[in-house]
């Protein structure tokens, strides 16, 4: 009863007492209260702690600039990176299995393979019966025995067997020809209209004419995506980055192998937009504008523009050309949160410039004021709880009181 009283009494300074207690605790992180995602005041803090306290994965927080974007740009998609060499093949050399043709000449009758009586033929020649690069990398040619062939040029294996002959033969000429080319060969598989394995062309191809050989791409392109594999390095591009960026169109080598592949590319937003889940790309690249348009915008009665929030794994190189510390991270890739103001009317140039890469995620923090509204909220339900039996109570005392002056 003395409680209720006192709230009587000093009812008027509850208001400000759950005020107090609101602008209080609204500066602190609150893991009592019901949130989308982290705060952003609880991004920025945590991106400078990385001792790794309570078992947390680091990562790094880089606000978008003009300087960031100028390195951003260079880490588009694209073979490119992986592959420097940009010049065509060099000439295509034999390959065990190949098949060959030789063909001798000889400057007179009556030598080592012309007889006397060559009058008769038409040429000084001889053609030997094609046969195949054996297993050991070698022709052979009467008397001139085994002749190396596999990783060289017809040129190389002429000027050998000419060299072999020059002492039996009169001034002895030949020609190497490649008849069956069986080495030296370039796969497209997948995603086209006709896979298949064909000979590397010696005037030089690129990727582009390869998959063009094969049958081009069965789908629109702008959910596909091609993969070289060479030398044992591999890497994969959205087939709209060898249309659109030339640099990306590199010549294909013997032995490549091109993967064709659709993969819908798409990234998921989160947090105070106007929808929340996965959207597909449904383009080979968009901008960060594009994708939170594509995600209803920014809910303008819970955002805070300033705390747009990217979440990307970079590579360890890459990551340490935008500034990153990578000495305190470990493993090849470093999770880095990208922080984009669109309170400021430049975030939205910087915003059309920065590419989304396939499974990014997005997330727009609440902002503070709606933060503090919860919490004023959640405490005027807790106050009404309490408060309310006791009013409840004061009012009987009240209407007791009332009806014993009545009698």
């Amino acid at each position: 009863m003395k409680l209720g009283w006192w709230v009587l009494k000093n009812h008027k300074f509850a208001p400000l007492a759950v005020l107090a207690a609101a602008l209080f605790v609204s500066g602190c992180t609150n893991p009592w209260m019901p949130v989308a995602g982290p705060e952003s005041w609880d991004t920025r803090r945590e991106a400078t702690d990385l001792s790794g306290s309570d078992n947390r994965l680091p990562y790094a927080l880089v606000k978008l600039d003009p300087q960031v974007m100028s390195i951003l740009t260079t880490n588009a998609p694209g073979f490119s990176g992986m592959f420097t060499d940009r010049r065509p093949p060099k000439e295509i050399k034999f390959g065990i299995g190949d098949v060959v043709s030789v063909t001798i000449f000889e400057a007179a009758a009556g030598g080592l393979f012309i007889p006397s009586e060559a009058g008769v033929r038409p040429g000084n020649f001889v053609q030997l019966p094609n046969q195949s690069v054996d297993s050991t990398g070698n022709l052979t040619v009467p008397y001139a025995g085994a002749v190396r062939a596999v990783d060289r040029t017809p040129a190389e294996v002429q000027q050998s067997i000419v060299n072999a002959l020059r002492n039996r033969a009169i001034e002895p000429q030949v020609v190497v020809a490649l008849v069956d080319q069986r080495t030296s060969l370039i796969s497209v598989l997948g995603e086209v209209n006709t896979p298949q394995r064909f000979p590397a062309s010696a005037a030089g191809e690129k990727i582009l004419d390869e998959i063009t050989r094969a049958g081009g791409p069965k789908g629109q392109g702008f959910d596909t995506w091609v993969m070289l594999e060479r030398e044992g390095k591999r890497a994969a591009v959205p087939f709209g980055a060898l249309v659109y960026d030339p640099q990306n169109n590199i010549f294909a080598r013997p032995n490549d192998t091109i993967y064709v592949y659709r993969e819908p590319q798409n990234f998921v937003m989160f947090g105070a937009s106007g929808q929340q889940g996965q959207f597909n790309f449904d383009a080979w690249r968009i901008s960060l504008a594009e994708a939170v348009a594509k995600a209803g915008g920014l809910n303008d009665t819970l955002a805070d523009p300033a705390s747009v929030f990217v979440y990307r794994g970079e590579r360890r190189q890459f990551a340490e050309r935008l500034g990153i510390d990578i000495s305190k991270f470990e493993g090849p890739i470093i999770p880095v949160i990208y922080n984009v103001n669109l309170r400021d009317p430049a975030g939205y140039f910087l915003a059309t410039k920065f590419q989304m890469h396939n499974k990014d995620v997005i997330f727009a923090s609440n902002a503070i004021a709606v933060e503090q509204a919860k919490i004023m909220n959640y405490i005027r339900l807790v106050t009404a709880t309490v408060n309310d039996p006791i009013v409840a109570a004061t009012n009987a005392l009240i209407l007791r009181a009332a009806i014993r002056e009545l009698h």
